[in-house]
C-alpha cells in the first residue's frame, strides 16, 4: 500500500482537523453529497445497543457520530485526537462526553465498554493496526467492534470515476466550502492509498477480533466491518449472527482470509 500520502506527523495531523473543525460536518455533507448521514445510520444499526450500555465513540470529532447514541440514553464517550473538534463538538453538545485521547494509546482501563466503533478516522491513525488492538482491549469480552471507512469501490469502471472525482472534484469543491482545502487534498490522498475492504478485514483477524464481517455500501465507497471480542457468554459466532441479523445483507467475507499463526 502506498503510505507516502499518510506522512504527516500525528500532531500535524491533529493541527489539521483543529483547522477545518468548525465547518468539518457541513464539508462532508457537500463533499459526499448527503450519503455521510445514510452511512452513519447503517453504522448506528449494526452497534445494535441500548440504555445501559457504554460505547466508546473512537475518532469522534464533532460528536456527530456520538449524537444517536446520547440521544437514546446510551452512555457514548467521543474520543477524539483533535482539541479544536472537541471544542466544537462540546459547545454543540455538552451533555456528550468528549475525551482527549491518541487511538493507539487509548486513555480507558481494559474491557470498558460493551461496543466500541470508529467512523472514517482508522485511515488517519498513524497506527491503525496498534488501534484495532487498543479497541480490542478496551472492549469487553462479547463486545462488539463496527468500522466505518472509505474502501474500494467493486466495479472497475467505478473505482476509476470515483478515484477521478477524489483527486480532482474534490480538492476543488473543498476550495469553495472549506476553510483550508489541502486538507481536503491529504484526506483525498488517504482514501486513495487506504487498503481494500479484505485487507481490513484481516488486519482485524490479526488484532484478535473474531466472526469478521463487512457490508459495502455504496458500491464499495464505504465498507462497514464488523467483528466481536472472543470470550462472551454467548460465544463470537453467535455475536456476529447477531449483529449481522441488524444489517441487513452482508458481503460474504472472503475464504482466503484466515487468522494469522501465533
Amino acid at each position: 500500500m502506498n503510505r507516502a500520502s499518510l506522512d504527516k506527523r500525528p500532531d500535524e495531523v491533529a493541527t489539521m482537523f483543529d483547522d477545518v473543525a468548525p465547518k468539518y460536518d457541513v464539508v462532508n455533507d457537500v463533499l459526499s453529497m448527503g450519503q455521510t448521514r445514510r452511512w452513519r445510520k447503517v453504522v448506528v444499526e449494526a452497534m445494535d445497543v441500548t440504555a445501559g450500555q457504554r460505547v466508546l465513540d473512537l475518532a469522534a470529532g464533532t460528536g456527530t457520530s456520538s449524537e444517536p447514541y446520547a440521544d437514546a440514553g446510551i452512555d457514548v464517550i467521543a474520543c477524539d485526537f483533535s482539541l479544536g473538534m472537541l471544542k466544537v463538538g462540546k459547545r454543540r453538545r455538552p451533555d456528550i462526553d468528549f475525551i482527549a485521547g491518541d487511538a493507539t494509546r487509548l486513555p480507558f482501563a481494559d474491557n470498558t465498554f460493551d461496543a466500541s466503533t470508529i467512523s472514517f478516522g482508522l485511515r488517519n491513525v498513524n497506527e491503525p493496526k496498534k488501534a484495532l488492538a487498543e479497541m480490542l482491549r478496551v472492549t469487553k469480552p462479547g463486545g462488539k467492534l463496527v468500522i466505518a471507512e472509505f474502501s474500494q469501490p467493486v466495479v472497475p469502471l467505478w473505482r476509476t470515476m470515483y478515484t477521478e472525482y477524489l483527486m480532482r472534484a474534490l480538492p476543488a469543491i473543498a476550495v469553495k466550502v472549506s476553510s483550508n482545502p489541502d486538507a481536503y487534498v491529504y484526506l483525498a490522498e488517504s482514501i486513495r492509498a487506504w487498503p481494500d475492504q479484505d485487507h481490513l478485514a484481516a488486519w482485524l483477524q490479526e488484532a484478535g477480533w473474531d466472526g469478521v464481517s463487512y457490508r459495502n455500501l455504496s458500491g464499495g465507497i464505504v465498507a462497514v466491518h464488523r467483528a466481536v471480542k472472543p470470550g462472551g457468554a454467548a460465544g463470537p459466532a453467535a455475536g456476529a449472527a447477531a449483529l449481522a441479523a441488524h444489517t441487513g445483507p452482508v458481503a460474504k467475507l472472503r475464504r482466503n482470509i484466515t487468522r494469522p499463526a501465533r
